[in-house]
């Protein structure tokens, strides 16, 4: 594998900053919400299976987003709307991806608009 290949896909794999996390704090690596300074393994575990869990929800909730995203941008009454091969190259995903994805957008489009909430505005 090519180095620009390999270094590509650790960015990837790593973790975005998160927005609450003080910017000094996400510049040191080895620190994380401050883990590092837990001694305890019992306080240990407990936070960082918070945090686990916390992140499994937020991404869950993102891939939501994206779907939601990916159905609105194929839209076929919208005049700029994409393909799903279109969709996959900007999201970085296989067009088989895209295609369930934009499928699964519009299961959550349609589930909005019957609870009422407008979502498919």
């Amino acid at each position: 594998m090519a180095d620009t290949e390999r270094s590509g896909q650790q960015r990837r794999l790593r973790p975005a900053p998160l927005l609450f996390e003080p910017a000094q704090a996400a510049a040191d690596p080895e620190h994380f919400f401050d883990l590092e300074s837990i001694e305890d393994p019992r306080d240990l575990l407990a936070r960082s299976t918070e945090l686990a869990m916390a992140f499994r929800a937020a991404a869950d909730r993102a891939v939501e987003y994206q779907a939601v995203a990916a159905a609105r941008l194929a839209d076929p009454r919208r005049f700029d709307r994409l393909s799903t091969a279109d969709i996959a190259r900007r999201a970085e995903w296989t067009e088989d991806y895209a295609v369930r994805m934009v499928e699964f957008g519009r299961d959550l489009l349609r589930g909005a608009a019957r609870a009422g909430t407008g979502a498919d505005d």
